[in-house]
């Protein structure tokens, strides 16, 4: 899709039955505000009653129902995520609404909403259990490196508009809360495989206990793939060195001090490869591959209070520890080596090592404070600081750090049962430019007949430019330098160091949505649809490159659209659906320059007109359960993507242990690579065994 396509609006009532919502509930508990409960993925309970609305928490930092919450959430359960069968957190994502997922140079997966980004999600608030996940230099989201396994996720929420109101500058367009199980609900020991096409391989086990003092459980995860199967280069297919091999171990715990007070602890360590081919990803004349190895680990400890049912609090520290190394060869018999640099070189051949080292770090600190004042008010509030570190010789010439602080708050108010206003804000200062802002959210929510709601959402938000955006200081150095070449060792080539003095992005943003439940017999469906009109001005764009570097805030976009979720829930069925629409319309504002269209157009890249999803999860006979799912998205860069998956299981539960057994199928009905002609996948059916027991 063109940023600039406008496209008659009588389309959005030909996909109106195209409609779902995820589902996911939560039993109460005394600090009902901060830790989850489990989540039931029926939408009937066992005694044949209806459930009650959808509860969220990443909204508002309330635990509200549907209902009430000023704006449209998506829910997706952990069990969802396991019966449809996929295989990586970011595929996830294509179940909600407005969602692109993609990869981008040597497999690397990238999901935006609403597009307004090139490559690098800046523009999404990414948390794991409460804790920035985020990259601190750059502000995008490395998904490989994910520090969080399939089998460990409860849900997922993500908030789809602005939530800066709630979570500051990064949640500029949406929020995710990727919530964990506890490990109260997950004593004793599992394993788990699958393994399949492209060399797919997945591993988790898990072990852990519980008991009245508290609960623990130690987990381990690798996954493992051999990217994509073919590039181009020259107009010929070439293997592609895009794959990569993760570990992941993570340690969760929680010690209960008396029934109003807790301590959650939580540590893990990532290492691994990811994979670069030099082809794609290696700078003035790379003779070997760039691979990345990931050396990285968190710390987070999250104390849980109440003073009483109606007055909880808590107080988290987090920090975590990104290091990321990466290094080549080049060579100056390499037709791709700069012709700027030969006239410093002779008659011998000349090789050395560049890299793109960096280590980045985060040290957070939040305070959070929930109170009910009866059945009409709620309010929460709270205080934060974080404070980012980073060092790199290639992007930063040293080292650098950002330092933000912020208030936050917001209050639920219910003066009649058929109505509820919210209103809340973030005030937040940042380093990076030197100034403090303020984002606001207002909302009034209409209840009918207790199933039936209408939302008037009206917010603003802004986003600040990243470490990398604003203070880049952007050289290679030659590092191992052959002889005879050895005087050139330390030498810096090419600076970028641009005097960057990038303002905030703002975005003012508009909602019209509904969510109903309609009541069958022993049945229930769930609709909510979303109307969104958001104008965007001062979007940074512009070209990264170490011999290119035009970054300015030179781009308006408008953008309306609509989004829709519906869900079935029968006694052993599920039927879920979801259609997005999105309709963008981009202005250059910098100054005149022949750069102009391009900018536009850079911000567009990830934008997809039309996405959506289907999945239908199905119990049968002799303890099996399918599920069949298809995924869309047209055009993103002239490209479409469209692919049905199916998977069949066996489930078998003993007094003692449970086994499970499962076969997935995913067929690619769109033979074009999807967004890159790169990313080639030979085989239009890939397949995927899993195995699994649990004691």
């Amino acid at each position: 899709m063109s940023i600039k396509t406008k496209t008659e609006t009588a389309r959005f009532s030909r996909s109106a039955l195209s409609v779902a919502i995820a589902i996911g509930f939560a039993s109460s508990q005394v600090w009902a505000d901060d830790k989850l409960a489990p989540v039931y993925p029926s939408l009937i309970t066992a005694d044949g009653e209806f459930a009650t609305p959808t509860e969220v928490l990443t909204t508002t930092r309330l635990r509200q129902s549907k209902l009430k919450v000023p704006g449209s959430t998506t829910v997706i359960t952990g069990d969802m995520i396991r019966q449809l069968g996929i295989m990586n957190l970011v595929e996830v994502f294509r179940l909600v609404p407005g969602m692109v997922v993609g990869e981008y140079g040597s497999n690397n997966p990238v999901t935006s909403y609403h597009g307004t980004s090139q490559y690098e999600q800046r523009r999404l608030q990414v948390q794991i259990d409460g804790r920035t996940a985020y990259r601190a230099s750059l502000a995008d989201v490395d998904w490989i490196a994910m520090p969080v396994a399939l089998e460990n996720i409860e849900r997922i929420e993500v908030s789809r508009g602005p939530n800066s109101a709630a979570y500051g500058i990064n949640a500029f367009l949406g929020s995710i809360n990727i919530i964990t199980r506890s490990p109260e609900d997950t004593a004793g020991v599992e394993l788990y495989g699958s393994a399949g096409s492209r060399d797919h391989l997945r591993a988790f086990s898990s072990v852990g206990d519980a008991g009245r003092d508290g609960s623990w459980r130690l987990s381990y995860e690798k996954r493992k793939s051999a990217g994509f199967d073919r590039q181009v280069d020259g107009g010929e297919r070439l293997p592609f060195h895009d794959g990569y091999d993760i570990n992941n171990v993570n340690l969760d715990g929680i010690v209960n001090f008396s029934n109003l007070s807790n301590l959650e602890l939580r540590a893990g360590v990532l290492g691994g490869v990811n994979e670069e081919d030099r082809l794609k990803s290696g700078n003035f004349g790379a003779i070997t591959n760039p691979d990345i190895e990931q050396d990285n680990y968190y710390l987070q400890a999250r104390f849980n209070g109440a003073t009483s049912s109606s007055h909880f609090y808590h107080l988290q520290a987090s920090f975590q520890n990104r290091k990321r190394q990466q290094s080549w060869t080049i060579s100056s018999a390499d037709e791709e080596f700069p012709e700027a640099l030969r006239p410093l070189l002779g008659e011998e051949v000349f090789f050395a090592d560049l890299n793109e080292d960096a280590t980045e770090s985060r040290l957070e600190f939040e305070l959070q404070d929930t109170l009910i004042l009866g059945s009409t008010l709620k309010l929460v509030s709270g205080l934060g600081y974080r404070e980012d570190r980073y060092e790199s010789e290639t992007f930063f010439n040293g080292t650098g750090h950002n330092y933000q602080s912020r208030i936050f708050a917001n209050a639920e108010y219910s003066p009649f049962e058929w109505v509820t206003f919210n209103a809340g804000g973030n005030w937040e200062k940042t380093t990076t430019t030197g100034e403090d802002y303020f984002s606001p959210r207002v909302a009034s929510n209409f209840i009918f007949g207790d199933d039936h709601v209408v939302r008037f959402v009206f917010s603003r938000a802004v986003r600040t430019p990243d470490a990398f955006e604003q203070d880049p200081d952007w050289s290679y150095t030659f590092r191992n330098v052959s002889e005879p070449y050895e005087s050139l060792e330390g030498l810096r080539i090419p600076a970028v160091s641009p005097n960057n003095d990038l303002s905030e992005e703002k975005i003012t943003s508009r909602e019209v949505s509904y969510f109903g439940q309609f009541h069958f017999e022993r049945a229930l469906m769930s609709v909510e649809v979303r109307y969104f009109n958001d104008y965007l001005r001062d979007m940074i764009s512009g070209f990264i490159s170490p011999d290119e570097w035009n970054l300015d805030n030179n781009v308006a976009l408008e953008q309306e659209g609509v989004e829709l979720e519906a869900a079935l829930q029968l006694s052993g069925t599920m039927l879920r659906a979801t259609y997005g629409y999105l309709d963008q319309e981009g202005r250059y504002t910098g100054a005149p320059d022949q750069f102009f269209s391009k900018a536009v157009d850079l911000l567009g890249r990830l934008s997809a007109q039309h996405s959506g999803s289907f999945a239908w999860i199905q119990e049968l006979p002799f303890q099996l359960t399918s599920s069949a799912a298809f995924y869309m998205a047209e055009e993103v860069r002239d490209t479409r993507f469209k692919r049905a998956d199916f998977r069949l299981a066996r489930k078998v539960d003993h007094q003692k242990y449970s086994y499970m057994l499962a076969l997935t199928l995913q067929h690619y009905l769109e033979r074009a690579p999807w967004i890159s002609p790169d990313n080639i996948i030979a085989d239009h059916n890939q397949y995927f065994i899993e195995a699994g027991i649990r004691f």
